[in-house]
Protein backbone atom coordinates (compact mmCIF):
# COMPACT_ATOMS: atom_id res chain seq x y z
CA UNK A 1 0.00 0.00 0.00
CA UNK A 2 1.35 3.28 -0.85
CA UNK A 3 2.23 5.72 2.22
CA UNK A 4 2.25 9.51 2.12
CA UNK A 5 6.05 9.92 0.70
CA UNK A 6 5.42 7.29 -2.28
CA UNK A 7 4.28 8.67 -5.54
CA UNK A 8 4.93 5.50 -7.59
CA UNK A 9 4.36 1.67 -6.08
CA UNK A 10 4.85 -1.15 -8.16
CA UNK A 11 4.26 -4.62 -6.96
CA UNK A 12 4.84 -7.78 -8.55
CA UNK A 13 4.69 -5.97 -12.36
CA UNK A 14 4.68 -8.42 -14.72
CA UNK A 15 5.11 -8.03 -18.84
CA UNK A 16 5.10 -10.69 -20.88
CA UNK A 17 5.44 -10.81 -24.75
CA UNK A 18 4.53 -14.06 -27.45
CA UNK A 19 1.97 -15.89 -25.29
CA UNK A 20 4.29 -15.68 -22.09
CA UNK A 21 7.30 -16.96 -24.16
CA UNK A 22 9.30 -14.04 -23.56
CA UNK A 23 9.11 -12.38 -19.90
CA UNK A 24 10.49 -8.92 -19.94
CA UNK A 25 9.46 -7.65 -16.64
CA UNK A 26 9.23 -10.97 -14.11
CA UNK A 27 7.19 -10.02 -10.69
CA UNK A 28 8.95 -6.71 -10.31
CA UNK A 29 8.39 -4.52 -7.06
CA UNK A 30 9.48 -1.48 -6.57
CA UNK A 31 8.73 2.06 -4.31
CA UNK A 32 9.76 5.24 -5.51
CA UNK A 33 9.13 8.52 -3.72
CA UNK A 34 8.68 11.87 -3.88
CA UNK A 35 12.37 13.62 -5.05
CA UNK A 36 14.06 10.30 -5.31
CA UNK A 37 16.35 10.26 -8.60
CA UNK A 38 16.05 6.11 -9.41
CA UNK A 39 18.97 5.51 -12.15
CA UNK A 40 18.54 1.78 -13.93
CA UNK A 41 20.81 0.09 -15.11
CA UNK A 42 21.83 -3.29 -16.80
CA UNK A 43 22.41 -4.89 -19.78
CA UNK A 44 20.65 -4.72 -23.16
CA UNK A 45 17.43 -6.85 -23.14
CA UNK A 46 17.30 -6.78 -19.44
CA UNK A 47 13.66 -4.91 -18.96
CA UNK A 48 14.59 -1.88 -18.30
CA UNK A 49 12.45 0.00 -21.00
CA UNK A 50 10.00 -1.68 -20.51
CA UNK A 51 9.68 -1.62 -16.61
CA UNK A 52 10.09 2.27 -17.57
CA UNK A 53 6.89 2.10 -20.03
CA UNK A 54 4.86 0.53 -18.14
CA UNK A 55 5.03 3.28 -14.98
CA UNK A 56 3.16 5.25 -17.74
CA UNK A 57 1.06 1.87 -19.59
CA UNK A 58 2.91 3.17 -22.43
CA UNK A 59 3.52 -0.87 -22.36
CA UNK A 60 0.37 -2.20 -20.56
CA UNK A 61 1.49 -4.64 -17.89
CA UNK A 62 0.27 -8.68 -18.11
CA UNK A 63 -0.53 -8.32 -14.38
CA UNK A 64 0.76 -6.42 -10.92
CA UNK A 65 0.13 -2.88 -9.93
CA UNK A 66 1.27 0.82 -10.94
CA UNK A 67 0.21 2.91 -7.58
CA UNK A 68 0.58 6.23 -8.86
CA UNK A 69 -0.80 8.96 -6.35
CA UNK A 70 -2.00 6.14 -4.16
CA UNK A 71 -4.41 5.17 -7.45
CA UNK A 72 -3.70 1.97 -9.34
CA UNK A 73 -3.66 3.15 -12.38
CA UNK A 74 -3.76 -0.26 -14.23
CA UNK A 75 -6.99 -1.12 -13.13
CA UNK A 76 -10.08 0.12 -15.42
CA UNK A 77 -12.11 1.91 -12.17
CA UNK A 78 -11.15 3.32 -9.16
CA UNK A 79 -12.85 4.61 -6.05
CA UNK A 80 -12.87 7.88 -5.37
CA UNK A 81 -12.58 10.29 -2.22
CA UNK A 82 -16.29 10.11 -2.35
CA UNK A 83 -16.46 6.17 -2.56
CA UNK A 84 -18.08 6.38 -6.28
CA UNK A 85 -16.79 4.21 -9.09
CA UNK A 86 -14.91 6.14 -11.58
CA UNK A 87 -13.56 4.87 -14.44
CA UNK A 88 -10.32 5.18 -15.05
CA UNK A 89 -8.75 8.12 -17.35
CA UNK A 90 -4.66 7.23 -17.66
CA UNK A 91 -4.16 10.67 -19.85
CA UNK A 92 -4.62 12.63 -16.31
CA UNK A 93 -1.87 10.35 -15.05
CA UNK A 94 0.35 10.71 -18.18
CA UNK A 95 -0.45 14.56 -17.87
CA UNK A 96 2.00 13.86 -14.24
CA UNK A 97 4.54 11.90 -15.72
CA UNK A 98 6.91 13.86 -18.08
CA UNK A 99 8.74 11.02 -20.79
CA UNK A 100 11.76 12.09 -22.36
CA UNK A 101 12.26 9.15 -24.98
CA UNK A 102 15.84 8.15 -27.10
CA UNK A 103 15.12 9.70 -30.31
CA UNK A 104 13.15 13.22 -29.12
CA UNK A 105 10.07 12.79 -31.12
CA UNK A 106 9.85 16.64 -31.86
CA UNK A 107 7.57 17.35 -34.18
CA UNK A 108 9.71 18.33 -37.39
CA UNK A 109 7.53 21.30 -39.01
CA UNK A 110 6.91 23.08 -35.95
CA UNK A 111 9.41 25.58 -34.32
CA UNK A 112 10.94 24.90 -31.12
CA UNK A 113 8.37 27.55 -29.72
CA UNK A 114 5.85 25.66 -31.33
CA UNK A 115 6.77 22.07 -30.32
CA UNK A 116 7.11 23.60 -26.17
CA UNK A 117 3.59 25.01 -26.19
CA UNK A 118 1.67 22.70 -27.73
CA UNK A 119 0.50 20.51 -25.42
CA UNK A 120 0.03 23.11 -22.67
CA UNK A 121 -2.27 25.13 -25.04
CA UNK A 122 -4.02 22.22 -26.35
CA UNK A 123 -4.39 20.07 -23.41
CA UNK A 124 -3.79 22.18 -20.29
CA UNK A 125 -6.19 25.16 -22.21
CA UNK A 126 -2.69 26.91 -21.04
CA UNK A 127 -3.32 31.17 -22.60
CA UNK A 128 -0.86 30.94 -25.54
CA UNK A 129 0.82 34.06 -24.36
CA UNK A 130 1.35 32.17 -20.81
CA UNK A 131 2.60 29.19 -22.57
CA UNK A 132 5.41 31.15 -24.93
CA UNK A 133 6.57 32.57 -21.82
CA UNK A 134 7.33 30.15 -19.77
CA UNK A 135 8.41 28.16 -22.46
CA UNK A 136 10.89 31.32 -23.24
CA UNK A 137 12.27 30.73 -19.64
CA UNK A 138 12.63 27.11 -19.83
CA UNK A 139 14.71 27.68 -23.17
CA UNK A 140 17.00 30.27 -21.78
CA UNK A 141 17.37 28.08 -18.91
CA UNK A 142 19.33 25.01 -20.69
CA UNK A 143 20.77 27.59 -22.77
CA UNK A 144 18.70 27.45 -25.61
CA UNK A 145 16.78 31.10 -25.47
CA UNK A 146 18.19 31.89 -28.77
CA UNK A 147 16.87 28.48 -30.57
CA UNK A 148 12.96 29.36 -29.95
CA UNK A 149 12.03 30.11 -33.94
CA UNK A 150 14.43 27.26 -35.01
CA UNK A 151 12.70 24.05 -36.51
CA UNK A 152 14.26 20.96 -35.00
CA UNK A 153 16.50 20.07 -38.53
CA UNK A 154 18.40 23.17 -37.79
CA UNK A 155 19.62 21.58 -34.01
CA UNK A 156 21.78 19.29 -33.04
CA UNK A 157 21.16 15.97 -31.43
CA UNK A 158 22.40 17.83 -27.70
CA UNK A 159 20.12 20.74 -28.57
CA UNK A 160 16.96 18.37 -29.91
CA UNK A 161 17.20 16.48 -26.49
CA UNK A 162 16.86 19.56 -24.48
CA UNK A 163 14.22 20.64 -26.33
CA UNK A 164 12.48 17.52 -25.47
CA UNK A 165 13.33 17.66 -21.84
CA UNK A 166 11.76 21.44 -21.14
CA UNK A 167 8.78 20.55 -23.42
CA UNK A 168 8.11 17.58 -21.25
CA UNK A 169 8.83 20.56 -18.39
CA UNK A 170 5.81 22.90 -19.96
CA UNK A 171 3.62 20.24 -18.92
CA UNK A 172 4.10 21.33 -15.25
CA UNK A 173 4.62 16.45 -14.34
CA UNK A 174 5.30 15.33 -10.50
CA UNK A 175 7.58 12.67 -11.93
CA UNK A 176 10.03 12.63 -14.80
CA UNK A 177 10.63 9.36 -16.64
CA UNK A 178 13.88 9.18 -19.13
CA UNK A 179 14.56 6.33 -21.16
CA UNK A 180 18.48 6.42 -22.17
CA UNK A 181 17.92 10.09 -23.06
CA UNK A 182 21.93 10.16 -24.67
CA UNK A 183 22.38 6.92 -26.13
CA UNK A 184 21.24 8.80 -29.55
CA UNK A 185 23.50 11.10 -29.16
CA UNK A 186 27.30 11.69 -30.28
CA UNK A 187 29.66 11.45 -27.29
CA UNK A 188 30.48 15.24 -27.45
CA UNK A 189 26.65 16.11 -26.89
CA UNK A 190 26.31 13.57 -23.56
CA UNK A 191 27.15 16.17 -20.96
CA UNK A 192 25.31 19.06 -22.23
CA UNK A 193 21.91 16.73 -21.94
CA UNK A 194 23.17 15.48 -18.90
CA UNK A 195 23.70 18.39 -17.11
CA UNK A 196 20.31 19.79 -17.80
CA UNK A 197 18.84 16.46 -15.92
CA UNK A 198 21.68 16.62 -13.07
CA UNK A 199 20.16 20.52 -12.77
CA UNK A 200 16.71 18.76 -12.24
CA UNK A 201 17.73 16.36 -10.30
CA UNK A 202 19.17 19.05 -7.86
CA UNK A 203 15.87 20.91 -7.75
CA UNK A 204 13.94 18.01 -6.45
CA UNK A 205 12.13 16.59 -9.17
CA UNK A 206 11.09 12.82 -9.08
CA UNK A 207 12.64 11.36 -11.90
CA UNK A 208 13.39 7.58 -13.24
CA UNK A 209 16.30 7.17 -15.76
CA UNK A 210 17.39 4.67 -17.70
CA UNK A 211 20.91 5.20 -18.44
CA UNK A 212 24.07 3.48 -19.81
CA UNK A 213 26.08 5.79 -18.76
CA UNK A 214 27.22 4.79 -15.47
CA UNK A 215 29.17 7.63 -14.40
CA UNK A 216 26.10 9.94 -14.52
CA UNK A 217 24.03 7.24 -12.51
CA UNK A 218 26.74 7.53 -10.27
CA UNK A 219 26.57 11.01 -9.74
CA UNK A 220 23.08 11.85 -10.18
CA UNK A 221 20.92 9.02 -8.60
CA UNK A 222 19.89 8.34 -5.26
CA UNK A 223 18.96 5.10 -5.57
CA UNK A 224 19.90 2.96 -8.40
CA UNK A 225 18.29 -0.30 -9.93
CA UNK A 226 20.59 -2.92 -11.55
CA UNK A 227 18.10 -5.62 -13.84
CA UNK A 228 18.91 -8.90 -15.46
CA UNK A 229 16.01 -10.58 -17.30
CA UNK A 230 13.21 -8.69 -16.62
CA UNK A 231 14.40 -9.05 -12.93
CA UNK A 232 15.21 -6.14 -10.03
CA UNK A 233 18.99 -8.09 -9.44
CA UNK A 234 19.92 -5.56 -7.29
CA UNK A 235 19.28 -1.82 -5.61
CA UNK A 236 21.21 0.66 -3.41
CA UNK A 237 22.53 3.52 -3.09
CA UNK A 238 24.98 4.40 -5.61
CA UNK A 239 27.86 3.36 -3.18
CA UNK A 240 26.37 0.29 -3.08
CA UNK A 241 25.59 -0.56 -6.60
CA UNK A 242 29.28 0.81 -7.96
CA UNK A 243 31.50 0.28 -4.87
CA UNK A 244 29.88 -2.79 -2.85
CA UNK A 245 28.05 -5.21 -5.28
CA UNK A 246 26.32 -8.23 -3.71
CA UNK A 247 25.22 -10.21 -6.30
CA UNK A 248 27.94 -12.13 -8.61
CA UNK A 249 25.90 -10.83 -12.04
CA UNK A 250 26.27 -7.35 -10.82
CA UNK A 251 29.83 -7.84 -10.50
CA UNK A 252 30.40 -9.28 -13.69
CA UNK A 253 28.22 -6.28 -15.17
CA UNK A 254 30.05 -3.65 -13.84
CA UNK A 255 33.81 -5.55 -14.81
CA UNK A 256 32.77 -5.63 -18.48
CA UNK A 257 31.63 -1.59 -18.66
CA UNK A 258 33.53 0.52 -15.83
Amino acid sequence: MATRDDIITVNNLCKHFYNGGLKALDDVSYKINKGDVVVVIGPSGSGKSTFLRCLNLLEVPTSGEVIFDGVDITKKYHVDQNGKKVRQNIDLYRRKMGMVFQHFNLFPHKTVLQNMTLAPIKVRKMDKAEAEKKALQLLERVGLGDRASAYPIQLSGGQKQRVAIVRALMMEPEVMLFDEPTSALDPEMVGEVLSVIKELAETGMTMVIVTHEMGFAREVGKKVIFMDSGKIVEDGTPEQIFENPQSPRLKDFLGKVL
